[in-house]
């Protein structure tokens, strides 16, 4: 990755699919990021400093998706690191971790989408039109 993706600059484009352009990944289902050393990367989940700033981006982006104030996330919130993380930046601290220019709200459809580079995990938010009769059982 050539340059680094930023909260800022994923506020200025201005829809959903846009900001998911900007940050999904080609990832590789089944792929290993941390491999044998993943309990480096348990026990930053589990800080203390990672839940604090974990509650900041909640409440900053008011836990929308991709932070798009009318994509409420129903259910579990995630909180994305918007430039992929590395064991060294976990063993190094460096300022990705829990820097909130770098962190985003989104859903785990989202955060999955992303990942593997696959806008169809997506769901379409168009609303289903209603119809008189519509929710009759039969």
């Amino acid at each position: 990755m050539d340059t680094l993706r930023t909260y800022q600059h994923l506020l200025t484009l201005p829809t959903f699919e846009e900001r998911f352009q900007y940050l999904k990944l080609d990832g590789k289902v089944g792929q290993e990021t941390f491999g044998f050393d993943r309990y480096f990367n348990q026990k930053f989940y589990r800080s203390n400093e990672w839940k604090q700033i974990r509650n900041f981006v909640i409440a900053r982006d008011q836990g929308c998706d991709l932070a798009i104030f009318d994509r409420e996330i129903f259910g579990r919130v995630f909180v994305h690191h918007m430039n992929p993380i590395s064991l060294d930046d976990i063993k190094d601290a460096t300022d990705y971790l829990l820097n909130p220019d770098y962190l985003v709200c989104v859903s785990k459809e989202t955060h999955d989408a992303i990942h593997y580079g696959d806008g169809s995990l997506l769901t379409p938010t168009k609303l289903t039109e209603r119809s008189p009769g519509d929710t009759k059982l039969w």
